[in-house]
Parts: C-alpha cells; structure tokens; sequence
C-alpha cells in the first residue's frame, strides 16, 4: 500500500497546492487575506490548456497561465487595495466568477461541454533524472515548486525587500511613515500570487492530466487556503501543510484500487483538511488560555 509510487503521486499532487499556497502566503505576508486562490487556479489551467492548444506547446500554455492568473489577479487588486473592498467578500466573488467564466469559455472556445481533451494537446513533459526512485518523472515545475520554497523563504528574512514587505503586512502606517509604499507592495504580492496560481493551473492541467475539465480544481485552492493558516504564512511550513494533503490525495486515489467508492475516496483531503483546522484551532485555543 505504501510504496515509492505513492510517494510519487503525492508529489504531483502537492505542487498544485504548493504553488497556490506560496502564492497565499505571499499575499498574508503583505496583509492581504487572499482566498481567491481557487479561482484563480481554475482561470489558469483553462489558460494553459488553451494556450498548448492553440499554440501548440506546453511551455506556451504555461506562459498563458502565468499570464492569465496575473491578468485575473488584478480583480483582487484593485477592488481590495484601490477601492478599499473586503477582501473575504471580492475572494469569494473572484472564485464564483471564475467556475461561470471558464464553464463559459469551454464552450465558446472549444465548443464542447464538461471536459475538453484532444489527442494534439501538448502536455508537460517528465523529467527522467537518471531513474531516481520518488524524484524522476515529474514535470519541471514540480522541480521549480520545491525551489520556491527556498527562495521565498531567502527573499522574506534575508533581503531588505522582504523585510520591507513584512512591515507592510504587519505595520502599514509605520511602513508608509519609513517611504514604502504599501500599495505597491500589495499590488505586487497579489499580482505575483497570481502568477504562481498560473503555475499551479498549469501543473494541474498540463503536468497531472492532459485536458480541462470544469471546476477542475476542485477545492484544492481551499486547500492551499488551510496550508497558509497551518503553516502560519512560513514558506517551510507551508510546505508541510503541502505534503501532508499531497499524501492525502495520492493516498486517496491509492484506496480506489481497492474497491473503495470514488466519493469515499475523493473525500480523503478533505477529511485530512477538516482535521488538520480541528487540531490547529484546538491548539491555538490552549495556548490563548495559558
């Protein structure tokens, strides 16, 4: 049950999740609550499909995806940080939009319905790496996400840039009095969180499977929501939360092979999800009473 290949699935699973949790982690980091990583991730997976599609390669339909969830991050922006909108309240509308919009597009521009798949459609290619069990034959951003995570962790606590942006997030008046602007720095992060949602789209409908199927992303930027509140915004702990959810998803598909119903199986991150906040609320409860 528990084998090499398991681990191998989780890791495809996790870097969807990966990306658009780093994205929202980003985001928390600059004080933005940024909860529309699911749509945005959807807006980017139809991006990539139609980008590889039309274009005829997988690495321009990443660049799609990366284009288009900056483009649809800009909703967030400027309502959230131009407008003063609550950011809760545009998340919310960001992601409803987002199922209509692609629903939409899959028929106007594929003229189809449901799931769009055709045999010419490029996807990502795997990475062999010499044969190494768990690490070969995963895409090249499944090998860029864990690269992320360093690099991200080096940006916010060992460069001046991310030292300003914490003050951002943790203190705007005091930031702006020093000269940084706090909505250039808003608009950057949640612009940035967009492209790595692109990313994540990409990896999910281009590196996992080769189409696009309606609400395809299927809770997993409610997901990385959860990853950022249990890893506290912190690129490493983030990934934890990452991983875990990962093995829960590949764990899930593993049960399928043995006789478990779909829906049974489909419910294991979520029930891993649901679990993880009981236990990150229980504890954050002991320890506001001692």
């Amino acid at each position: 049950m528990i084998d090499a290949a398991l681990f191998a699935s989780a890791l495809g699973a996790l870097t969807p999740i990966l990306f658009a949790a780093l994205a929202g982690a980003l985001c928390q980091r600059a004080g933005v609550f940024n909860i529309s990583l699911e749509g945005t991730m959807l807006v980017g997976a139809f991006a990539g499909v139609a980008g590889s599609w039309y274009g005829g390669s997988a690495w321009l339909g990443v660049l799609v995806a990366v284009v288009a969830g900056t483009g649809y991050s800009l909703i967030l922006a400027v309502g959230h940080v131009s407008f003063g909108g609550d950011a809760i309240v545009l998340g919310v509308a960001i992601n409803l939009l987002a199922v209509g919009l692609t629903s939409f597009l899959i028929r106007t521009v594929f003229g189809t319905r449901g799931t769009f798949s055709d045999p010419t459609l490029q996807g990502l290619p795997d990475l062999d790496l010499g044969g190494i069990p768990v690490l070969s034959g995963h895409s090249l951003l499944v090998y860029l996400s864990w690269l992320a995570v360093p690099g991200l962790a080096v940006l916010l606590y060992r460069h001046p840039w991310g030292l300003r942006l914490r003050g951002v997030g943790e203190r705007p008046e005091a930031a702006a009095s020093l000269g940084v602007s706090v909505t250039r720095y808003r608009y950057g992060v949640i612009l940035a969180g967009g492209a790595l949602c692109g990313l994540a789209g990409a990896q999910l409908a281009l590196g996992n499977v080769t189409l696009f199927s309606e609400n395809m992303t299927a809770g997993r930027g409610w997901i990385a929501v959860v990853a950022v509140m249990l890893g506290r915004a912190l690129p490493w702990g983030v990934l934890a939360a990452a991983v875990l959810f990962g093995l829960a998803e590949a764990f899930g598909f593993r049960l399928q092979g043995v006789g478990l119903p779909q829906q049974a199986t489909d419910a294991a991150p979520y029930v891993v999800t649901l679990v993880a906040l009981f236990l990150s609320s229980a504890r954050l409860r002991r320890r506001t009473s001692s």
